[in-house]
């Protein structure tokens, strides 16, 4: 997901294309005498600029009718786009969570309440709250009752681990937080070395259905997942608060151009930093996700209903489910966490239209036998983003639904939307699709940054537009490297051809070097993936003494299936070419994750390198039938080019695809986070889920009425 030219900050400096501009950036390029068509209108983007800018942006060629290249964007902080939906749609359904619907009305009323709550206690405009729950309206009552007091969120990851929660709150300042009582003895352990003056907490069932509500206690009571906090620990707590509130936000003035989110991002490369996003930014990217979605029926959008599925801590979840609905006035169906039936379930209730979700979540429901039972006809778009979406998994998944699975594009530091696939003719597997409106993209060469490439050629990709970033917070010399003359440099190894549509090669600091040739890492994947045995794969460069990174494959085999790493590297030599091969694969039960599904290719190489340090290169393989996975004997030595020094010209790219909060999500399970920068994060309480409380009633029987789940997801 792609970005245009304007300045650091992502406001126009000097350009027509800036978002507060009347005619959007395409004013100067349109054919004389042409206005921008109302929304809904029958047209092609290429009618509304002049042929010259068709020259320098050939993706404007295959937008989808409807889309237009350039957009007029309100002056205006996010918040009022919950304000207007209140005020147009106030009877309308915001948010179903597990029983109870919650109208615009409503939720914003709430959003006054806690912005009210944060002013009492102190907040001021510019004060940053951090958030850390799972998807649940107090989620988006918090954020949104955030940006009205002023304040500026943080998102936290309610997987932290204590080490990494006390990094982000120490390095944003956050004064605030509002945390899901599991997280608390997390938060408990931080907050004598943190900012922190108040802890705010709720539990998962306060918003619930009345018979939920009842349930949620007793059943995680029986369990022992149930959280006991004292009146002693100082906490106090979110329900009472907003009761208490008076539902007028206090009068505090926000400007476009004023810091509205730090998401922070780096967990999976490096040291975590906080991109500044403004409401400039986030404005932007949600109206340019709208238009890309839409497609000119602007009058269909309160009709909308999107599953919330991607968590709404993570820039991808927050900006393409949470602010796409509020933009839209439609409803949103937030689920906590993804599990597969409960996916199921949620998609034949409330008929969703659209599905935002990662790789593995569409290999999930697609090997979940009830999947195949449901009827899927209402969801007009699945998007994957996140991760690198291998095409067997694009392929399967349209097969076997019927429908489009199109991949996109983004990072947490354009907010995130850069890229997305006409859902159409024109889409092309195997893609990230095009530019957003209001996008410019770029491929230079890896080592200077400097060359603008040609079609077809790798090299790294740098994107500007609306959408971008402020800069790292409090790290001038990452910003200055991240963003240059107004692009912003990804990270991320990529092409283009010549009809304007991106395809990732790879992440440019997860590139391997194996005896001097350029190996990537996804492109050894999209081969593991086309084996019939396969579900899972990762590629990494293993530390090797001889070629400096060896070509190592971990794979999760589908299940009642079994393999040999022979066989599995038998298959990749007769599709790669030799230096590409793996030369070890080894069998797993599962792969490291971040919460969204995202696989963490650096937990399994600092794996790696423990076992070399201790003498043990090669654990055993896991998955039955496999052998183990030392490396294959009798290979011919390859050569490759001169290498200077070994290194790999990086030029000091920024960030990566939208994979912020990147602790793994199997932490629960004792997964290292990966990285000297984290320390393994310890098990957290294990949530309640909905499902498992009405599977029995207080006294054991079956619940029934209206909480029943049954009833709900028929």
């Amino acid at each position: 997901m792609n970005g245009q030219a304007h300045g650091v900050g992502g406001a126009a400096h000097g350009s027509a294309a800036g978002p507060g501009s009347s005619a959007g950036a395409g004013a100067k390029g349109r054919r004389r005498g042409q206005a921008a068509p109302p929304p809904g209108a029958d047209f092609q983007a290429t009618e509304l600029v002049s042929e010259e800018e068709v020259r320098q942006r050939p993706w404007l060629r295959f937008y989808p009718a409807g889309v237009r290249p350039h957009l007029p964007y309100p002056e205006i902080p996010l918040q009022r786009l919950l304000e207007r939906a209140a005020e147009m749609r106030p009877r309308q359904a915001a948010i179903h969570f597990f029983g109870r619907t919650m109208t615009y009305g409503e939720l914003n009323q709430l959003a006054n309440r806690f912005a009210r709550v944060l002013a009492n206690l102190g907040i001021r405009p510019g004060d940053r709250v951090a958030l850390m729950m799972p998807n649940c309206p107090q989620f988006v009552i918090a954020y949104y009752g955030a940006l009205k007091a002023g304040a500026v969120v943080v998102n936290c990851n309610p997987l932290y681990s204590p080490r990494e929660l006390e990094f982000q709150l120490n390095d944003s300042g956050a004064r605030v937080i509002v945390a899901l009582d599991l997280m608390y003895p997390t938060v408990r352990q931080v907050v004598h070395a943190t900012p922190l003056e108040r802890v705010l907490m709720t539990r998962i069932n306060e918003f619930m259905s009345p018979l939920l509500r009842r349930l949620y206690p007793l059943k995680a009571k029986r369990d022992g997942t149930w959280v006991e906090i004292g009146r002693q620990d100082g906490v106090l707590w979110l329900s009472r608060l907003l009761r208490e509130a008076p539902p007028v936000p206090p009068p505090v003035q926000v400007q476009p151009d004023d810091l509205a989110l730090l998401q922070y991002t780096g967990g999976t490369t490096g040291t975590a930093k906080g991109a500044m996003l403004t409401h400039r930014n986030l404005v932007a990217n949600v109206l340019q996700t709208a238009e890309w979605t839409l497609r000119g029926r602007w009058d269909e959008a309160h009709q909308q209903v999107i599953l919330g599925v991607m968590p709404f801590f993570h820039s991808y979840g927050m900006t393409t489910v949470m602010n796409l609905a509020i933009a839209l006035q439609c409803a949103m169906v937030p689920l906590p966490r993804f599990e597969a039936e409960m996916v199921i379930r949620a998609i034949d209730k409330y008929r969703p239209t659209m599905v935002p979700g990662v790789p593995t979540m569409y290999v999930a429901l697609m090997n979940h036998p009830k999947f195949h039972k449901i009827d899927v006809s209402s969801i007009e778009a699945c998007v994957s983003g996140a991760a690198p979406l291998p095409l067997e998994v694009q392929e399967r998944f349209e097969a076997s639904t019927g429908g489009q699975l199109v991949e996109g594009y983004g990072l947490t530091e354009a907010s995130p939307v850069t890229h997305a696939n006409p859902p159409n003719e024109y889409k092309r597997n195997g893609t990230i699709g095009l530019p957003v409106p209001d996008t410019d993209a770029r491929i230079v060469d890896i080592e200077t940054g400097t060359r603008v490439l040609g079609p077809g050629e790798v090299g790294e990709l740098i994107i500007r537009g609306p959408q971008v970033m402020k800069g790292y917070w409090n790290r001038p010399e990452e910003t200055a490297r991240a963003l240059r003359d107004g692009w912003l440099y990804t990270g991320d190894i990529a092409t283009m051809d010549e009809d304007g549509f991106f395809r990732i090669v790879d992440r440019k600091k997860e590139m391997i070097i194996s005896g001097g040739y350029n190996v990537y890492p996804r492109e050894v994947e999209e081969v593991l993936y086309e084996h019939p045995k396969v579900l899972e794969a990762a590629v990494i460069g293993a530390p090797d003494p001889y070629r400096g990174e060896m070509v190592k494959a971990f794979a999760v085999l589908k299940p009642g299936q079994t393999a040999t790493e022979q066989e599995i590297i038998e298959f990749c030599r007769q599709r790669l070419a030799k230096y590409k091969v793996p030369r070890a694969v080894e069998f797993r039960s599962e792969l490291p994750k971040t919460l969204i599904g995202k696989v963490l290719r650096r937990a399994l190489l600092e794996e790696e390198r423990q076992k070399q340090a201790v003498g043990n290169p090669a654990a055993p393989a896991q998955a039955a039938g496999a052998a183990g996975t030392a490396a294959t004997e009798g290979d011919e030595e390859e050569t490759g080019p001169d290498r200077p020094g070994g290194g790999r010209g990086e030029a000091g790219g920024a960030g990566r695809g939208t994979g912020e909060s990147d602790t793994p999500a199997g932490a629960a399970a004792g997964e290292p986070a990966g990285g000297p920068a984290h320390l393994p994060p310890e098990p957290p309480a294990r949530m309640v889920t909905p499902q498992e409380l009405l599977e029995t009633g207080p006294r054991g029987e079956a619940a029934e009425g209206e909480g029943d789940w049954r009833k709900w997801f028929r």
